[in-house]
C-alpha cells in the first residue's frame, strides 16, 4: 500500500526536537473512509478534545488488517462494509512520556452494507465524548476536519492523518 504521509512531532509543534525513533513501539491500525448508500461519510466526533476522526483503530494480535477494520467498524459505527479501494498508509511518530509510538494506519475506501446497529464503544472512547456523526459528503467531511481545533497533541496528529485519507478518498471518487 502506498504511503501518503509521514508525521513527526516537528510537523505539529514547531521547534520540537528531532528524536531517535528507532526504539519506538510499533502499532498497526485499520481505518476507513466509510460511505453510506447516499455517499454520506461516517466520522467519529471526539467532543472532549474538539476534533473528528475516521472510524478505525488498532490491529489486535493475530488479526489481519481487514479483520481489524471489520471489528472496528462494527464497534464504532455499528455496520459492516465492503472495501471499494485501498487509499494508502500514514505513519505517525508520537513521543509520549512513557516512550514513543510508531503507528502505521492502513486506510480503505469502504461502503456500508446492510443495516446499521448499535455501536459498542469502549469506556475510554465514551469518556472522550466520542459519538458517530455523518458528513453530507466527502467535501463536508474535509471541511469539518479542516476547521477542527484539537486541544491535544493526539488530536492534532489525527487531524493531519485523517485529512490525508479523506483527500485520497476524494481523488478516488472523482
Amino acid at each position: 500500500m502506498k504511503n501518503l504521509l509521514t508525521i513527526k512531532e516537528q510537523d505539529i509543534v514547531s521547534g520540537s526536537p528531532n528524536i531517535d525513533v528507532s526504539d519506538f513501539r510499533k502499532r498497526g491500525a485499520a481505518r476507513a473512509v466509510l460511505l453510506d448508500s447516499s455517499n454520506q461519510v461516517y466520522l467519529m466526533n471526539v467532543s472532549l478534545h474538539s476534533y473528528h476522526k475516521l472510524p478505525g483503530g488498532g490491529i489486535d494480535e493475530g488479526e489481519s488488517i481487514i479483520q481489524a477494520l471489520e471489528r472496528e467498524l462494527l464497534e464504532e459505527v455499528g455496520c459492516k462494509a465492503e472495501i471499494v479501494a485501498e487509499l494508502g498508509t500514514v505513519v505517525e511518530y508520537r513521543n509520549y512520556d512513557d516512550g514513543g509510538l510508531e503507528q502505521t494506519s492502513y486506510c480503505y475506501l469502504a461502503r456500508q452494507t446492510g443495516d446499521q446497529v448499535a455501536s459498542a464503544l469502549e469506556d475510554g472512547e465514551l469518556a472522550e465524548g466520542m459519538i458517530e456523526v455523518k458528513a453530507k459528503n466527502i467535501d463536508e467531511a474535509i471541511t469539518l476536519l479542516t476547521n477542527d481545533k484539537p486541544d491535544n497533541l493526539e488530536g492534532k496528529f489525527i487531524q493531519k492523518r485523517d485529512l490525508a485519507f479523506l483527500k485520497a478518498a476524494k481523488e478516488q471518487l472523482q
